[in-house]
């Protein structure tokens, strides 16, 4: 079994979630939609597909944004389980007709997020005690997409995951990231804007190991959808 991964940048992987999914006996291919000359993948070779993050918007006129949103509508015709990180949540809620817009702050950092009642009987997030202390870096966010369930939020940010049909899920915090991603991130030229506003550098460890916690739990039970 494989799930297929689309990347927006070099940068922004898959951090924790390739672990889960090696622990399982589940392989990960990789599409890199943003690179001259890659074609579209056949998406029906895969049991579920994860879109990741990027310092773009995703109203940004980008031509593989039109493509990727053309594959993520045939995978929800198809049932396939999908998975947003950040960006990849944004664009898959403008997929399912929500609109994506700037947030009213950045949110950039290690933050507490909420859970709400639809999370208690969620098959991703049943069980886990809220406040949750998550990886944050976005200054967009998306609506509620018609139809879906919030799961949870945060207080710079009201929209902060959802879950769309049984097994459509966005999350707008990075759960994914290890300490070594975010120190990179921190170094990156394309992020120089978001850290120049940054009162001081972030402690890529300061919630690390809970992160990595909250993650091979929420990530395994998604592995259950596949």
């Amino acid at each position: 079994m494989k799930v297929l991964a689309f990347r927006h940048v070099p940068f922004e992987g898959t951090g924790h979630i390739v672990s889960v999914l090696e622990a399982r006996g589940i392989g990960c291919d990789y599409a890199d939609l943003y690179r001259d000359g890659v074609p579209d993948p056949d998406i029906a070779a895969y049991a579920g597909l994860i879109f990741l993050g990027g310092p773009m918007s995703a109203n940004d006129p980008l031509p593989y944004f039109d493509r990727e949103r053309v594959l993520i509508a045939r995978a929800v015709e198809r049932g396939q389980p999908l998975l947003g990180i950040c960006l990849g949540s944004q664009l898959i809620a403008r997929s399912l007709g929500a609109d994506v817009h700037r947030n009213a702050e950045n949110e950039i950092g290690w933050f507490d997020i909420e859970f709400t009642e639809g999370a208690v009987r969620d098959p991703l997030f049943a069980g886990i005690p809220g406040p949750a202390t998550v990886f944050h870096w976005h200054s967009d966010t998306w609506e509620l997409p018609p139809g879906a369930e919030l799961l949870a939020q945060s207080q710079a940010c009201r929209n902060q995951a959802f879950r769309a049909g049984r097994n459509i899920y966005g999350l707008q915090f990075h759960l994914e990231v290890t300490p070594a991603m975010i120190a990179d991130w921190q170094a990156q030229d394309e992020n120089c804007g978001d850290v120049c506003e940054l009162s001081g550098p972030i402690d890529p460890y300061a919630q690390s190991v809970r992160q990595m916690e909250l993650s091979n739990l929420v990530f395994g039970r998604w592995c259950k959808l596949l």
